[in-house]
């Protein structure tokens, strides 16, 4: 496993009060941290989402126009002893705010400690109609230096950094249809998520495995399910912090209680994919990849099982480990083409794709900590309520100068919906006439 490389924020990660500075202010406190230019900032303040609908008609078939989340920053966090500022993208209430919460605890007790291993992508090559798949097997064995030679030949950079197409292997797999033989690559994609380049590859050496083999090729493509890139986030939650010995005990036994029963474990899982998620978000990376391999890696050992887990040191104090895969990239693809994604980056300080896995892992690990929490004492309406709040009063038809005196109306009166929004709103303008 190898230790993520960020660059830590000149002002550091914990900002107080920042949820209750103005926009300027926000900006201007992440700029100091992050050292950001009066160009980023543009970006950040311009409004727009950060594309321009001939930009977006560049990315996608079909375009008719663009489409924007709120992107906001998770503070508190400290992981490997730097603080790290967390861009997060995400249009449901509460999360945000429960990672940066979940960090400041964390954070007493030291922060987060999180390692990734090498980043590894593998690719497959179906072969049909192979009439002796051991003996096709020795065959491509034999020439395994040879194609991985091939492979290499389509990267114009990996091979030159010490990376590529390191290993290949074979192995059969048995279906209704009758039996295929399945050459997969390894090849270490460096700081790329490395789909393109994994994929080209597979291509690259099909024609040659089709003569080994005297079959047929059929798919040529990467896995999503990324088990050789896996990244591991562990932190101490403090007694006392956490809420004292039973919020502790308590918290363990709402996760045994998802390790054991798979209607539970999906929704804690997806606790822990609100944090990581959002940050794929914000940094461009693939969120559909990511969930699917998670997902897969809950299931490895035969039953879907929780993504984290949770338990007592000797100390008497909360202790999680959050481990899953993460096919995650700080060059190429959406992170250098859509400007927001650059400036998160250059927020974040990332500066290997290990280094981002880490983060990410450390946001999922926090969001699952504050989610428990939550869940285990007030109930977790009570402060998701009070922050989804804002969206219900707009939905009801509040201005934007009216939204604070509708929030505080329906949070007094334990009447937090449209509805009540709507009736504070009526007696609000009742009022005004």
């Amino acid at each position: 496993m190898i230790i993520m490389d960020i660059t830590s924020p000149a002002t550091g990660s914990a900002l107080s009060r920042f949820r209750d500075k103005s926009r300027d202010e926000k900006l201007r406190l992440v700029a100091e941290s992050a050292g950001l230019g009066e160009e980023d900032l543009a970006v950040l303040a311009g409004g727009d989402g950060g594309i321009t609908f001939e930009r977006a008609d560049g990315m996608v078939e079909n375009a008719i126009g663009t489409f924007a989340l709120p992107l906001g920053v998770a503070t508190n966090f400290r992981i490997n002893g730097r603080d790290v500022l967390i861009p997060m993208v995400i249009e449901e209430s509460s999360v945000i705010a429960a990672a940066s919460n979940g960090a400041k605890t964390a954070r007493a007790a030291g922060g987060f400690h999180a390692s990734a291993s090498e980043q590894y992508s593998i690719g497959q090559i179906q072969l049909l109609d192979v009439a002796d798949a051991a003996a096709a097997s020795k065959k491509i064995d034999a020439v395994a230096s040879e194609l991985l030679d091939i492979a290499n030949s389509k990267s114009s950079t990996l091979p030159k950094q010490g990376r590529g197409a390191k290993q290949l292997t074979c192995k059969t797999v048995d279906a209704p249809s009758g039996s295929m033989l399945v050459v997969e690559l390894l090849v270490d994609v460096g700081d790329a998520m490395g789909a393109n380049v994994t994929n080209t590859m597979c291509e690259s050496v099909a024609p040659r495995l089709a003569e080994l083999s005297g079959g047929r090729v059929l798919l040529r493509i990467l896995s999503n399910y990324s088990e050789q890139r896996m990244a591991i986030a562990r932190a101490i939650f403090p007694r006392d912090a956490v809420g004292g010995p039973q919020v502790v005990q308590d918290i363990v036994a709402a996760y045994e209680f998802a390790d054991n029963d798979v209607y539970r474990a999906v929704t804690h899982n997806k606790g822990v994919m609100n944090g990581v998620i959002a940050v794929a978000n914000a940094l461009g990376q693939d969120s559909r990849a990511i969930e699917a391999a998670a997902n897969a890696y809950a299931s490895k050992t035969g039953r879907y099982r929780p993504l984290t887990s949770w338990s007592v040191d000797d100390r008497g104090n909360l202790a999680g480990v959050l481990e899953m895969p993460l096919a995650v990239g700080i060059v190429g693809g959406i992170v250098k083409v859509h400007p927001v994604s650059r400036v998160c980056m250059r927020i974040l300080g990332a500066t290997t794709a290990g280094g981002l896995a880490c983060i990410m892992a450390s946001a999922g690990l926090a969001q699952n900590y504050a989610a428990l929490r939550a869940l285990v004492t007030d109930g977790i309406q009570k402060g998701h309520m009070r922050l989804h709040a804002k969206n219900l009063a707009l939905a009801a038809g509040a201005k934007l100068d009216e939204i604070d005196d509708i929030v505080r109306d329906m949070i007094s009166q334990g009447k937090v919906s449209v509805q009540g929004a709507k009736t504070m709103l009526d007696a609000k303008n009742r009022r005004a006439e």
